[in-house]
């Protein structure tokens, strides 16, 4: 009896699939900057502690994704030289996050001592600084100056994102709290005079006094004296303000335009991932940085608040969520789009081997693992991928928004023709041109001419598109 049901337990594993491990086809890692002075006093930097943070946190990715040993290795990724079609790197034009960025990057990628070359005269040249690896970070426009702004929408350009946000402060909820923390802020003078006004020390500052008191608790051997009830309620309140400020509920899902950094972002993580899906695999890891609000923006529209409350506050120096395309499929070959799911991590601070992402749900749907076909179309549900979105979400009419607007008008008014004179308005359009034309090049040569100037070529600048609607717009 023992024999017969052992043999048919054996036919049944024999019979029953192999199911491989999962396999990891690439990632996106989105990042907030290390620790840095105060914003209170403007021209904030990043501190050595800052540095070594984002360091560690770039370390531990390294473990993850790029070390062959690691269940979350990205299939086919290049360990331990650098192969730079493999990956992109990007941050705002802002010196913190800038800096951030190439700190992180030395931890994903450190040195090699495989960073040598061999001459045809048999010399041999290693590189400088013991094999550092150059990872080229491209600069975008989104949050620009956002560490040396005191308000979350100080310099995100979006016109009605400004006016969304500048409405939170004549709201009953603001006002409401604004009135019932007064006591509370006032009773705080004594560790906030050497940097507020008497006026300032309100919750219409909630953010810039948490961050204030927040450096002073790293950085200076005589602490704030705060106390802890006080330092619970002031972080709360912090939270609080800023995330209404960065997203509010109450808009419409294709409009969100308070939470336009997030829209954004949304559009730049669906290219990245999108890159990895089309190239098959040969794209493998994008890497981004940025402020606090932005994670904000982005947690909101994606649902996350409804995962954990823990969306809902103002995360950590070094914090750090990651977005996986896996599949369970085994094999050499890149699988089918039907086959590739998306999953999200989110860590609150540096992670580490002992401190790792926690995997949550998006979308408030309650599931680990997202269909990559339903993550995109969700996904653009919310993000903003081209300059023609963003212009009309934000109402923009300057800059690229001008030329936009411009060239939309001109198409609507040459669709028509005037009958009465039996020449269209596109003919009509032309010919005034060429008369113009030829007026203004007359009016040239004489100029010339007369002036005795010549023509130089001199390099266009403006507006242009970085990556999935975001405008760059050098405003440094």
């Amino acid at each position: 009896m023992r024999t017969s049901l052992q043999s048919g337990l054996l036919v049944a594993s024999l019979a029953a699939p192999v199911v491989d491990a999962e396999r990891v086809l690439g990632a996106y890692i989105y990042s907030r900057h290390g620790d840095r002075t105060p914003k209170v006093f403007g021209n904030t930097e990043l501190t050595t502690l800052g540095y070594r943070q984002v360091f560690n946190s770039g370390s531990y990715y390294n473990t993850r994704y790029i070390s062959n040993s690691s269940d979350l290795h990205i299939e086919g990724i290049s360990n331990p030289k650098v192969v730079a079609k493999q990956i992109s790197a990007a941050a705002p034009d802002d010196g913190v996050l800038q800096n951030s960025a190439t700190g992180f990057l030395q931890g994903v990628y450190p040195p090699t001592s495989q960073a040598v070359n061999h001459l045809a005269n048999g010399s041999t040249v290693e590189a400088p600084l013991d094999g550092y690896q150059i990872i080229t970070l491209s600069a975008t426009d989104q949050n620009a100056d956002s560490e040396s702004s005191t308000w979350l929408q100080g310099s995100s350009g979006c016109t009605k994102a400004t006016v969304s946000s500048s409405s939170y402060y004549t709201s009953k909820e603001y006002l409401d709290m604004e009135a019932s923390t007064k006591d509370f802020y006032q009773s705080l003078s004594p560790v906030l005079s050497g940097a507020f006004s008497k006026e300032d020390m309100s919750f219409k500052n909630a953010y810039t006094i948490f961050d204030y008191l927040n450096v002073g608790r790293i950085h200076n051997s005589t602490k704030p004296n705060v106390t802890d009830a006080q330092w619970i309620q002031l972080q709360s309140l912090a939270n609080n303000q800023q995330f209404n400020l960065a997203y509010n509920s109450s808009e419409s899902d294709s409009e969100y335009v308070r939470a336009i950094d997030g829209k954004v972002l949304a559009g730049e993580i669906l290219d990245s991932l999108n890159q990895t899906v089309s190239s098959k695999g040969k794209f493998k890891l994008g890497v981004q940085f940025g402020s606090y609000g932005t994670f904000f923006s982005w947690f909101g529209i994606m649902g996350m608040p409804k995962a954990s409350d823990n969306f809902t506050g103002v995360v950590e120096y070094a914090s750090t969520f990651v977005l996986e395309l896996v599949t369970d499929v085994s094999g050499d070959d890149f699988p089918e789009e039907k086959d590739i799911n998306v999953r999200f991590s989110f860590h609150n601070g540096t992670a580490s081997t002992s401190s790792k992402p926690k995997v949550y749900s998006m979308f408030g749907e309650g599931n680990d693992l997202v269909a990559w076909s339903d993550f995109v179309s969700k996904t653009k549900e919310v993000a903003i991928t081209s300059d023609t979105q963003w212009c009309d979400i934000c109402g923009n009419t300057d800059g690229k928004c001008a030329s936009s607007d411009s060239t939309a008008s001109t198409s609507s008014s040459t669709s028509s023709t005037d009958d009465s004179n039996g020449i269209s308005r596109p003919v009509a359009g032309v010919i005034g041109a060429m008369v113009t034309l030829a007026v203004i090049l007359g009016l040239e040569a004489l100029f010339f001419l007369v002036g005795g100037f010549t023509v130089a070529k001199r390099r266009r600048g403006g507006p242009e598109m970085t990556s999935a609607g975001a405008l760059a717009d050098d405003k440094k």
